[in-house]
C-alpha cells in the first residue's frame, strides 16, 4: 500500500533527524513504530505526511491507495466548532454522504460513550475526551491508511479496548495502520510488524519473532527486546 525508501527528515538541510528509513506497509497490516523519547517516531510520521520542512527519499502509494487519516499525539481542533460539527467537517473533507456521516457519527460516538456530548465544544473536554473526539473525526473518513501518534495518551482502558477493536475492524476491511506507541504490551499484543528506531535510523525490522532473533533471546518479551538493543545501539554509538 505505502513504500518508503530511503527518507531522512529534518528542520534544515544537514541537520537530519531521521536517516535512510526504509519500510513498506500492506493492506490490512498494523505496523508499530517504537522507539525511546527523541528517537524520530513522530519526526517519521510527519515526514511522510509532508510536514516536514526538509524530505529526501521516496514514498510510493499502490495503485488506488492514497487516503489516510491522522490522529496526532496531541488533540487538534477548532475551538468554536461542537464535536458533531468536527465529525461533519471531516466526513466532508473526505466526501462522506450526510445519510453515511450520520450513521457512521452515531455508530461512533456510541462506540466511545460520548452520544451526550456531541453538541458540546470539544474545547471544554478533558483530555480523554478530547482524545476520543480526534479518534473519531479520523475514523470517520474511512481512508486506506490510518496514521497514528501515540492514541492512548488520556484514554482510560475501556477506550483503549474500543479503539483497538475499531482498528482491527478497519484492517479487517483492508485499511492499513502505521502506530507510533511507547505501550508496548498493547503494541505486543495487536502489531503485525515493529520498526524500532534509535537515534534516527531504524535497529530492528519485522515481527515479534525476528526482534527476538536479532536480540539472541527467542522467549523474550517486546520490552526486553526493546531495552536490550536501543541500550546496545546506545553503547556501540
Amino acid at each position: 500500500m505505502l513504500t518508503i525508501h530511503k527518507m531522512s527528515a529534518g528542520y534544515q538541510s544537514g541537520k537530519m533527524i531521521i536517516n535512510d528509513l526504509s519500510f513498506s506497509i500492506k493492506k490490512g497490516e498494523l505496523i508499530g513504530i517504537i522507539g525511546p523519547n527523541g528517537a524520530g517516531k513522530s519526526t517519521t510520521i510527519k515526514a511522510i505526511m509532508g510536514l516536514m520542512p526538509v524530505v529526501q527519499g521516496e514514498t510510493s502509494w499502490a495503485d488506488g491507495c492514497n487516503r489516510y487519516a491522522y490522529i496526532p499525539e496531541t488533540p487538534i481542533f477548532y475551538e468554536n466548532l461542537t464535536l458533531w460539527e468536527h465529525l461533519r467537517f471531516a466526513a466532508a473533507v473526505s466526501e462522506i454522504g450526510e445519510e453515511s456521516f450520520e450513521k457512521e457519527a452515531e455508530r461512533l460516538l456510541g462506540l466511545f460513550n460520548m452520544t451526550e456530548k456531541k453538541h458540546d465544544y470539544i474545547e471544554q473536554f478533558s483530555k480523554g475526551m478530547q482524545q476520543k473526539s480526534v479518534i473519531m473525526c479520523a475514523f470517520i473518513q474511512n481512508p486506506d491508511l490510518y496514521i497514528i501518534d501515540e492514541p492512548f495518551i488520556g484514554l482510560d482502558p475501556h477506550a483503549t479496548k474500543k479503539l483497538m477493536d475499531l482498528i482491527n475492524e478497519k484492517r479487517t476491511a483492508g485499511a492499513a495502520v502505521l502506530m507510533s506507541t511507547h505501550v508496548l504490551d498493547t503494541a505486543e499484543k495487536w502489531c503485525d510488524r515493529f520498526i524500532m528506531i534509535n537515534a534516527g535510523r531504524a535497529i530492528a525490522q519485522g515481527t515479534l519473532a525476528d526482534i527476538r532473533r536479532l536480540y539472541g533471546y527467542p522467549e523474550a518479551g517486546l520490552f526486553e527486546c526493546f531495552n536490550g538493543l536501543t541500550e546496545e545501539y546506545s553503547d556501540e554509538s
